[in-house]
């Protein structure tokens, strides 16, 4: 069925989901996706017989019953293309942008508006015409598709009269209600003006070596957070690091580097001229994405995207009307700073705030963020250019870093170009390998980087040693340096998964060298406050011997929990979570020092995990490779993981034995910090009231950190999709009840301050914290399954944790084991709720 779609496609070029036809109940989806092709035109699909019926609507939906629309009906699309916005490349069948425009649910009808089957709406189509009813953002009431008899590719898609009917002309691309990927940025500063305004396109030019400039001051790796009241923390941008000259009949603005920025931004360029203050001034250029995030790859893509907002963000001041003071303490420098550059939160120069003191809480939120890390400062360091000391420390969240491009692989298959790049960095005076990426390319970087690298090409390998690839490689002149994201790095200095996310034009590739990239442990980092002994015993459990270590150590320092009284918990309660756990991959969360230092996860089992210890291989589409997760099915395997720093228990939503469907759907009601707990128990009885009209059992659990998990069992019935579809309605009708305080807004942007009614927990490999497990939050709280009748005011996570929680399961019993057994009927549900 959708053999045609599959053929169009080469699903290595284009981000577009492969997919199969999906059995089980439909959900009764509709989208309209906006193309921004060779020609603007609108997508219309269906769900229907496993498949979105897809129609191609050159003018669009419209609500006005005398417009007759034409849908040319093209191949069948899968069911996980419903949710697919994004830009498919050049030289890919459709290429240009796609977003979504409208989405909802849909009811097929019969002459009277009475609902029918899926078989009888199949039947109507296949007679040419199917009347259905809209339940949209946008697009509502009644419609009809009727096809032409001249040419059966060619319908009509016409709205019926009825209330939700105009009169008015009626242009979909007006007023829509989400803007397009490229103009979303531009729209809301023109809505903050209140007038239009032109947003001038990047200049594609090379860029100028200044003759005379200044060097910035820079940062050392650090491996982790700390707190120091002598100390202030800002965010580590992800972008451009710039420095920019004001104020003078010349105005400067360049790179770490001294390539001119004044073309290549021309936004930034602007908004500088318009500074009175004669001042230089340091900061980065960052571009931020659909949810207000810093994206480096939008940052190097701007050029075709300018209307993602491009933002320099200002953290210190070299000179003021002519005066050095480089010499002043950092934050004498940072008041005068403020003082100096236009006020205002929608400006494109913006002053980088700090926080004294407080860097583990400072680097917890930008963690939370998914932001790229923390700078450190002493807070009274002076200015000095060029130098690379510990006045200034970069602590990360993500791993990223640079490298040395020197050489690339034949492309092999369909690629072009080239297969990989072959990374390095400077250790002493010698070029190290340290792995190579073949990922993070779109089919225009694979072709600019080739062409970029073409002048650079030498007939010897730059290293010394014999460098092992399994594709023949073309060596160029180590000059280029690109930025990576990795998972991890091994013993020997080699990246695990890079992933290539563009060029480095501001940084030279003497650099990039082994120090500059390696955290270090800083005399400004207070170690863990209570000093322990080491403890340690050996037990045997299920028949395997285990070495628990560093019982003693505390891993909540304010409470004085020890890493011993979490193993303690886990061995009691083993019995109890294990059923949550079996056959269940587990993503490792691990905290091996504890709640207040840095966590990581770890997908793929160790090499150094015991034979015993179960595991099963899946392939990870973000990588390309096989990941073998943990399974967790005995006391032994539990202790095992409670051993290495696994405060909390994170399994999938779907077995091994039936991967593809979940066991059951996750509602997560996630508040902000500004939300009370008692909006949090609101949300949930809301959402409790919506499944009861229903039809749909469902249980509840305190996350055990600050919000509510909803589990609906479904007994592997239906794909992820699905119960992502049914969720997705769930959340809309709670929301349309509490939208004061309530979003379903993914972006954190737009939702601001609203508890976030969370339905996209459903996709495979999502993890959430399994009921019993703890959580590494102050109190060692635990995810506690709930009663129902508890779900009101005074209700609070913090009352459950691993003290209390084995006498609580000894009085109630385990009040959640039904959320893994029988499953609801979605079909049944949607029909009560008059879908």
């Amino acid at each position: 069925m959708l053999q045609l779609y599959n053929k169009k496609r080469n699903f290595k070029n284009t981000p577009e989901p492969a997919g199969d036809k999906q059995s089980g109940a439909a959900t009764h989806r509709f989208v309209v996706q906006r193309h921004d092709a060779s020609r603007l035109h609108f997508d219309f699909r269906l769900e229907l017989g496993g498949v979105l019926k897809s129609w191609a609507v050159p003018k669009g939906p419209s609500l006005n019953p005398v417009d007759k629309r034409l849908a040319v009906q093209v191949e069948d699309h899968p069911i996980s293309y419903i949710n697919f916005s994004g830009t498919i490349p050049e030289g890919n069948y459709g290429a240009g942008t796609v977003e979504v425009w409208d989405k909802g649910v849909y009811a097929p009808v019969d002459e009277k508006g009475n609902d029918i089957t899926d078989r009888q709406a199949a039947a109507w189509l296949k007679k040419g015409e199917l009347k259905f009813r809209l339940k949209g953002k946008k697009l509502h009431g009644e419609f009809v598709l009727v096809q032409l008899k001249k040419d059966p590719k060619n319908w009509l898609l016409i709205k019926h009269k009825d209330a939700h009917a105009v009169k008015e002309n009626y242009n979909p691309d007006k007023g829509r209600p989400v803007a397009t990927a490229k103009k979303k940025a531009a729209v809301k500063k023109a809505a903050v003006k209140k007038k239009a305004i032109t947003v001038p396109a990047p200049v594609a030019v090379k860029q100028r070596k200044l003759d005379k400039f200044h060097t910035p001051m820079l940062t050392t790796p650090s491996a982790e957070a700390f707190d120091n009241k002598d100390w202030v923390f800002e965010i580590k941008w992800d972008g451009y690091r710039a420095i920019a000259e004001c104020g003078e009949k010349e105005l400067k603005f360049y790179s770490r580097n001294g390539l001119s920025f004044i073309n290549k931004y021309p936004l930034v360029t602007e908004a500088l001229t318009a500074i009175k203050h004669k001042m230089i001034i340091d900061g980065e250029v960052v571009v931020l994405d659909d949810k207000g995030k810093p994206s480096f790859q939008l940052l190097q893509q701007y050029g075709e995207n300018p209307g993602y907002p491009i933002i320099y963000y200002v953290f210190d001041m070299l000179f003021l009307n002519g005066t050095d003071i480089r010499h002043l303490p950092l934050t004498e420098r940072k008041t005068l700073l403020k003082k100096a550059l236009p006020a205002g939160k929608n400006n494109i120069i913006r002053y980088c705030e700090h926080v004294s003191t407080n860097g583990k809480d400072f680097f917890r939120n930008a963690i939370k963020m998914d932001l790229e890390g923390m700078i450190a400062k002493k807070a009274d360091s002076e200015y000095s250019e060029g130098v690379r000391n510990n006045d200034w420390l970069k602590i990360k969240n993500h791993n990223t870093r640079e490298a040395i491009i020197a050489g690339f692989t034949e492309p092999r298959g369909g690629r072009k170009h080239f297969g990989a790049l072959i990374l390095a960095e400077q250790r002493g005076k010698q070029l190290t390998y340290i792995g190579h990426t073949g990922t993070g390319f779109t089919e225009k970087t694979l072709k600019e980087l080739w062409l970029q690298l073409q002048p650079d090409i030498i007939p010897q390998s730059p290293f010394k040693e014999k460098i092992k690839v399994n594709m023949p490689v073309t060596w160029v002149k180590p000059l280029l340096v690109c930025q990576i994201k990795f998972t991890e790095k091994t013993a020997d200095g080699m990246l695990r998964h890079p992933v290539y996310m563009g060029l480095r034009e501001d940084k030279a590739a003497e650099e990039v060298k082994e120090s500059n990239e390696t955290p270090q442990k800083n005399k400004a980092m207070k170690s863990n406050p209570v000093k322990t002994t080491e403890k340690e015993k050996s037990v045997k459990v299920n028949g395997h011997s285990l070495q628990l270590t560093n019982l003693t150590k505390i891993y909540w320092p304010k409470d004085k929990i020890t890493k011993g009284a979490l193993i303690d918990y886990y061995e009691k309660m083993a019995p109890v979570i294990l059923p949550y756990l079996k056959n269940r991959p587990l993503s490792l969360k691990r905290n091996p020092n504890g709640i207040d230092e840095k966590a990581f996860f770890q997908k793929d089992a160790g090499a150094n995990f015991p034979s015993w210890i179960k595991t099963a291989p899946f392939h990870a589409a973000s990588t390309g490779k096989t990941v073998d997760y943990t399974i967790c099915n005995d006391a032994a395997t539990l202790l095992y993981l409670a051993n290495l720093g696994c405060i909390e228990m994170n399994p999938w939503n779907s077995t091994i034995s039936a991967p593809d469907k979940p066991t059951y759907l996750i509602m997560d009601i996630d508040p902000s910090e500004k939300n009370s707990f008692d909006q949090v128990i609101e949300t949930a009885q809301v959402i409790g009231q919506v499944l009861e009209k229903a039809g749909a059992t469902f249980y509840c659990k305190t996350s055990g950190a600050t919000g509510i998990h909803i589990f609906i069992p479904l007994n592997a019935k239906y794909t992820y999709e699905q119960a992502r579809g049914f969720g997705e309605i769930i959340a809309t009708l709670t929301h349309e009840q509490l939208p004061g305080f309530t979003s379903v807004e993914r972006s954190l942007k737009k939702r601001g301050n609203k508890i976030y009614i969370d339905y996209l927990q459903n996709s495979k490999g999502q993890t959430i914290a399994s009921a019993y497990s703890v959580r590494p939050v102050p109190g060692a709280q635990v995810s506690t399954p709930l009663l129902l009748k508890e779900i009101k005011k005074g209700l609070h996570p913090s009352q459950f944790t691993i003290f209390n929680i084995e006498k609580r399961v000894k009085e109630l019993g385990d009040i959640f084991y039904m959320a893994i057994k029988k499953g609801i009927n979605i079909n049944t549900c949607l029909k009560n709720l008059g879908y």
